[in-house]
């Protein structure tokens, strides 16, 4: 009933139909993207592809580890209807078959086990001006107003957005991790999906929202900010400017994240908390 599938037993016509017609849906276990981000991943499937559980791995002193790709937040289980009872056999068998280090489930999975969970923050749906009105902190309201100065604009992925990219990038400090970035940057951009809003000052520009566009939701890879111009208070006027334009349509995914500064700057414009379960074998950690 339960199986592992190397990469190239995988049958990827049932595999999509599954993620697709799937209750956990997401970015994340598509084939091209985890092919993109891990190179290495094979699949578990409960019965006749009813239930899959994509596993990318990673070769380490010899040995396969499991561990979630750099820019791959959310796998675990995809089924029709999210079902404990199948969400537990697949995770005993992960835990069973695996050298796991790392592995999120999705934020629809169920367990019977008290698992560990990490934070995301999600804005549905909604009418902006209600959101606005009613669910964004009272501080976030006078930030966005008080940026009014700034210009909103859509850019392209070229020579002046990468050198503002390296230039200003904070949150991935290995150079190795920085270029895994701007390749997936590249991958997002070939396949139509990289949507990159910037907040400028005059003709500068001085933050840089950079966004996976899906069908129904943006996701936030990255927030990028000129710090010499912190005081213009750019995030705030750039967040709140892209769900005023999109939030009708596409929920708002910002990926993120347990530093409690970050946390309140998302829920200050009114997003929820919608937590995932995750594995994470410390010691296994430490030593490899």
């Amino acid at each position: 009933m339960i199986k592992k599938l190397k990469y190239n037993e995988i049958d990827f016509k049932k595999y999509t139909q599954c993620l697709e017609n799937s209750e956990q849906r997401n970015w994340y276990a598509k084939k091209e993207v985890l092919d993109e981000l891990s190179g290495h991943w094979e699949v578990v499937v409960y019965g006749d592809y009813e239930a899959v559980l994509p596993v990318p791995m990673r070769k380490k002193l010899g040995i396969n580890f499991v561990i979630m790709p750099l820019f791959c937040q959310q796998l675990g289980v995809f089924s029709g209807k999210d079902n404990f009872e199948i969400n537990n056999l697949l995770l005993q068998y992960l835990k069973k078959k695996y050298q796991v280090l790392f592995y999120s489930f999705n934020q629809n999975n169920l367990f019977t086990e008290n698992l560990e969970k990490k934070k995301n923050y999600i804005i549905p749906i909604s009418n902006y001006e209600i959101l606005r009105r009613k669910k964004y902190f009272k501080g976030r309201k006078s930030t966005a107003k008080c940026a009014q100065h700034l210009i909103y604009k859509e850019i392209e992925l070229n020579a002046d957005s990468l050198k503002f990219i390296e230039d200003n990038n904070k949150g991935i400090p290995k150079k190795s991790d920085f270029e895994k970035f701007i390749k997936y940057l590249s991958f997002l951009d070939q396949n139509k999906t990289l949507q990159l809003c910037g907040a400028y000052l005059g003709e500068k520009l001085i933050n840089l929202a950079v966004l996976i566009s899906e069908k129904e939701q943006l996701s936030l890879l990255a927030l990028i900010n000129d710090e010499t111009c912190k005081n213009e208070n750019g995030p705030s006027f750039l967040i709140d400017k892209i769900l005023q334009l999109y939030i009708h349509e596409k929920s708002f995914n910002f990926m993120g994240s347990n530093i409690r500064g970050i946390e309140v700057f998302f829920k200050s414009f009114g997003a929820e908390l919608q937590e995932y379960c995750h594995l994470e074998n410390k010691i296994l950690k430490k030593i490899s």
